[in-house]
């Protein structure tokens, strides 16, 4: 069998016929980042025109993304990912993921973060910068949020790996996750300073990759007053560009906490977070500090 036909059957060939380049795996990661415009993203890649046309076409013509009309006059277009390149999202994260650990990191696996690394310089380059719009993640309400909610004057949206009920394994149906312990601790502390959160105007969100049903049972057996969103589908930590790391077959966020304003900009982060208390404690004051100034503003 020749190697041209072999490839004709290798998934791996054929998808890295559509993004298997530079530009076109950049540009992805830009649009899960909430960089839909065409200006916006040769300004982001500091990629020439040309250059940037010709990814879009070809990531179009493979029905990764949908051109959408924003702009009639002149006709404006952006681009959005499509189901098709929504299932590329995983890969985009695992990429940074391995090169978090081999080529940014020293090889070794953990699920805490580690001051003055490239991931806590990532993790910080996110004040200032927009929680994309247009997000939505299922929560344990059973409804969809945004994960900047709306009607409060700060958010503050912390992730974790796993968490699970006391007793049971932590994701509720395997071995222990490594990086996973003080989750329970972690959601408790938020449970427990909740009242202070809620009475400043304060909304409390909690982020994992685990599956809804398993938040589900972890958020009842715990009785959280605030709901813990699911990015299974990741769709959040590419857009951020989250820590992770793999526990298993699963790609899981690092613990980290984000303080994010009314106008859905980051402004304050936190990370990596060994003291879980005292950074429950750090995240209510700024988010509160920001809630007072948000009130304050006239209208």
């Amino acid at each position: 069998m020749s190697r041209r036909v072999a490839d004709d059957a290798c998934g791996i060939a054929q998808a890295a016929a559509v993004v298997g380049d530079w530009w076109s795996l950049l540009v992805l990661r830009e649009i899960a980042r909430g960089h839909v415009r065409f200006d916006r993203l040769a300004g982001e890649l500091g990629v020439s025109r040309k250059i940037l046309s010709e990814r879009l076409r070809t990531l179009t013509d493979h029905g990764v993304l949908e051109r959408r009309p924003y702009q009639d006059r002149p006709p404006r277009y952006e681009y959005v990912l499509t189901e098709r390149g929504h299932g590329l999202v995983p890969v985009l994260v695992s990429l940074q993921d391995w090169a978090d650990r081999w080529l940014l990191g020293d090889g070794t696996l953990t699920g805490a973060g580690h001051d003055g690394g490239a991931e806590t310089r990532r993790v910080a380059a996110l004040v200032g910068e927009p929680v994309p719009a247009g997000l939505r993640l299922p929560g344990t309400d059973g409804r969809a949020h945004d994960p900047v909610a709306t009607d409060a004057r700060a958010t503050v949206l912390f992730a974790y790996p796993a968490t699970g009920v006391p007793g049971v394994p932590a994701d509720l149906t395997g071995p222990p996750v490594p990086g996973s312990a003080g989750c329970t601790l972690e959601n408790r502390q938020f449970r427990a300073a909740w009242p202070r959160f809620r009475a400043a105007g304060v909304a409390v969100h909690g982020v994992s990759t685990q599956t809804p049903g398993e938040q589900a049972a972890f958020a009842r057996a715990e009785d959280l007053p605030f709901p813990l969103l699911s990015d299974a589908r990741l769709r959040l930590t590419a857009a951020l560009r989250l820590p992770t790391f793999r526990a298993g077959q699963d790609l899981r966020i690092k613990r980290l906490i984000l303080v994010v304003g009314p106008d859905r900009t980051v402004r304050h982060t936190l990370f990596p977070v060994t003291d879980i208390p005292a950074a429950v404690a750090e995240a209510l004051a700024l988010a509160t500090a920001l809630a007072t100034a948000a009130h304050r503003e006239p209208a």
